[in-house]
């Protein structure tokens, strides 16, 4: 089994986007990044535009909706590193006009799959590689929209959604849970939200640029051994459940 100098982290999702974002934004702090993506081309093509800045990224493919593609990127990264510093469940699809009195039954599985159950499947099975860090992070990307304190009369309502927002209130309880589970050890787990950012999800009218919308995850991967557990950041704003 090696073991890597270099603190090693997985982002998921991250071919495009707010992933390759956070992937080149850690890299560039001296991380080995594994660029997880479920189309193995377009993520091999993403890692080379990073590794010709000459940053530590690494493709692996990983549709995180499929249990061998998560036991082989398990298994992988024990073999090659030993252990896992941080990982970044940034993979997500969104649903625009799905209504709560009217969500179809497939729309809300499939958005939950991806959002949501891939995200806890992974997240356990990569678990006892994230004990073998000294300080182990885990980010859930999530979404303003999934606080239920903001959807009550904070302006969200006339969003629908609800496929997207429920899927993000779930992984925000999962996301608690689990921080409460490991507050005796070195690990830290917490949500974030990235912002409205200018990505295929976002739409072009989103004002923030996806540099800025990576920085949450990268500041809650990076986290000092005093720092939060079971919070959900903006930024450096915390946001309410």
């Amino acid at each position: 089994m090696a073991q890597s100098a270099a603190k090693v982290a997985l982002v998921t999702g991250a071919n495009k986007g707010i992933g390759f974002e956070t992937v080149r934004q850690l890299a560039r702090l001296g991380f080995t990044v594994l660029l997880a993506s479920r189309d193995e081309k377009r993520g091999r093509q993403a890692a080379e535009r990073l590794r010709a800045e000459g940053l530590g990224v690494e493709p692996v493919r990983l549709d995180v909706t499929s249990d061998a593609d998560r036991k082989d990127v398990a298994r992988r990264i024990e073999e090659r590193f030993g252990r896992l510093d941080v990982l970044v469940n940034n993979a997500g699809v969104g649903n625009a006009d799905s209504r709560a009195a009217t969500l179809a039954d497939d729309e809300l599985r499939t958005t939950f799959e991806t959002n949501f159950f891939a995200a806890v499947a992974l997240t356990r099975e990569l678990l006892p590689l994230i004990r073998k860090s000294d300080g182990g992070r885990i980010v859930n990307v999530s979404s303003q929209l999934g606080s239920l304190t903001l959807n009550d009369g904070g302006g969200f309502d006339a969003l629908a959604m609800a496929a997207y927002k429920t899927s993000k209130a779930a992984l925000n309880m999962y996301t608690l849970l689990l921080a409460h589970e490991l507050r005796d050890t070195p690990i830290k787990v917490n949500a974030a939200h990235p912002g409205w950012v200018r990505t295929e999800l976002g739409g072009e009218a989103a004002p923030m640029e996806t540099p800025d919308g990576a920085r949450t995850s990268v500041r809650l991967a990076t986290l000092g051994a005093s720092g939060p557990s079971g919070r959900f950041f903006h930024m450096d704003e915390e946001l309410p459940w």
